[in-house]
């Protein structure tokens, strides 16, 4: 993989129908809080209050100029400069590491660009892969919320995870070795 078959883009209206197909998959839906089939009316709402957010907070990920994923900025607090983000990739026939790239790219974004000093997260704590992918990226375990979300006749648990500004910086380069390291040996 080469950094210039990625990028991070806001989303635009014509994306709107892609998202909806991957937001409302089994695979993506299981995994999210609310998981209910999103109609289309309910979509499009979402959409207008993404235009709505002071700076681009939700952003499509392309790989070889095609989207594959969805990353998001939510729960924004300017005053303690510090926000959450959500994710998922759409496409399923993607190199293994794609997500990785993703998360990459969107703590560039948030803490290069739009200058943020913490990143938070959250998974529920049956979703290992997710739990893998945030400690792959820097995130440490903040906490665990017992009982917290009622999915399936079950309450489930959450893991709460975050990452700093001063950590990204620290880690960045050695990230990017590990994420790119087929091209850096050629």
């Amino acid at each position: 993989m080469r950094p210039e078959e990625f990028n991070l883009r806001p989303i635009e209206e014509r994306d709107l129908d892609l998202v909806l197909s991957w937001r409302n998959s089994e695979r993506v839906r299981s995994y999210m809080y609310t998981d209910h089939l999103i109609a289309p009316e309910e979509h499009r709402a979402w959409f207008a209050r993404t235009r709505d957010a002071e700076f681009p907070a939700t952003l499509i990920f392309e790989y070889q100029g095609r989207q594959v994923g969805l990353k998001s900025f939510n729960q924004i607090d300017r005053h303690s400069n510090r926000c959450h983000w959500g994710f998922y990739l759409g496409d399923v026939e993607l190199p293994r590491g794609c997500g990785t790239v993703m998360g990459f790219l969107a703590q560039e974004y948030i803490f290069e660009k739009q200058g943020f000093r913490k990143l938070c997260a959250e998974a529920f704590a049956f979703n290992e892969g997710s739990i893998k992918y945030h400690t792959r990226l820097g995130f440490a375990q903040e906490g665990r919320l017992v009982q917290h979300v009622l999915k399936n006749g079950r309450y489930e648990d959450v893991v709460v995870f975050a990452t700093f500004k001063e950590n990204w910086l620290a880690n960045k380069e050695a990230l990017a070795a590990k994420i790119f390291r087929e091209d850096a040996a050629q």
